[in-house]
């Protein structure tokens, strides 16, 4: 039976065991925030789940808990942020914000982030961009866990795609969050906790032997076929090799080393013409896809963002659920380090 534990009381034990293993209250808590976030809306791939692989991240010097997170602001529309192996919910948080700040100026913006460890749930960046009446777009690019189309085992990074677009008051975020595979790593290891089967032809053993069973997943397959691998290829361009921190020609030549780069594009609606009439016509047009002629057996038509905001309304009310597992897992790590469980909601 899933343990549930309120969001508030799970934000204050993450940050706890941040804190415990080095790392600033600030830093902490974004950490905290992020997994959170992801874990209200359902993502539990990117969420709690990832508080003990962050730990062993720490523990085994892939993540620097001390990071000394550098800014080179090249132009006034841009910047690269170099993370020094910092995660990503630390490293993109601050280039959120920088990227908002220049946005407001500029109207457009581009803020890159080289050598992070783990960007985390990439629809959380334009999430907190859209909360502050802007466009957020993100991507990411990190070491090769998909396959590319024609070639066997992990070739290109699944690399994940969100877009946050703010609505009217009351309103979701209208956000997509996807990755360039049929399925993220996330939830492979996701299913191997619950015993979950995997859809049909979302994943590959390494030697590229489709399978469904997450033990022997090894390789995530690209959405699309060769459209999922050449938008996983050309986010790397545009992120690691922009910022010359390439990761797929190392890797594949043998330096192995855990990293990932991203990128977040901020868009102030201002810039364009009359926010308020953006905002109503983004609503005017959710309500047209809502309105839609459903297909047979639907029940309502969704935009990207419904569901999770949904899911994240009644996680808030009734707890965040943990398996028996992963509660395990957290009980372990708490009890390495000395920081007290959050009770049960």
């Amino acid at each position: 039976m899933p343990v549930k534990i309120s969001p508030s009381a799970f934000e204050d034990f993450a940050r706890d065991i941040f804190v415990a293993k080095g790392l600033s209250p600030e830093d902490s808590a974004a950490l905290a925030h992020s997994f959170v976030w992801a874990s209200l809306r359902g993502i539990d791939s990117h969420g709690i789940a990832r508080v003990p692989r962050y730990v062993e991240m720490f523990e085994n010097g892939i993540a620097n808990p001390a990071a000394t997170i550098t800014v080179d602001d090249t132009r006034p529309g841009t910047a690269v942020v170099d993370a020094d192996f910092a995660p990503g919910p630390i490293a993109l948080t601050r280039a959120a914000e920088l990227a908002v700040e220049k946005a407001k100026t500029q109207g457009v913006a581009i803020v890159s982030v080289r050598n992070t460890v783990h960007t985390g749930a990439i629809g959380y960046y334009p999430s907190l961009i859209a909360e502050q009446g802007l466009v957020g777009i993100g991507i990411a690019a990190g070491s090769p866990m998909m396959s590319y189309t024609g070639a066997v085992g992990a070739s290109v990074a699944t690399s994940p795609l969100a877009i946050g677009v703010p609505a009217g008051e009351g309103r979701p975020t209208v956000l997509l969050d996807m990755a360039t595979s049929l399925i993220a790593m996330g939830k492979i290891a996701q299913a191997k906790r619950t015993g979950t089967p995997l859809p049909e032809g979302s994943a590959t053993t390494a030697d590229g032997t489709p399978t469904t069973d997450p033990e022997l997943a090894k390789v995530p397959t690209p959405l699309g076929g060769a459209k999922g691998s050449g938008l996983s290829l050309m986010f790397e361009l545009i992120t690691s090799v922009l910022v010359t921190a390439p990761i797929l020609t190392p890797y594949h030549a043998g330096t192995k080393k855990h990293r990932q780069n991203a990128t977040l594009i901020v868009v102030d609606p201002a810039a364009f013409g009359d926010v308020t009439d953006f905002v109503a016509n983004v609503d005017a047009t959710v309500d047209t896809i809502h309105d839609l002629p459903k297909a047979e057996g639907v029940d309502a038509i969704l935009v990207p963002g419904e569901r999770s905001s949904a899911a994240a309304t009644a996680r808030a009310e009734a707890g965040i659920p943990v398996g028996d597992k992963l509660w395990t897992e957290l009980v372990e790590v708490a009890g390495a380090l000395g920081v007290t469980l959050p009770e049960a909601a």
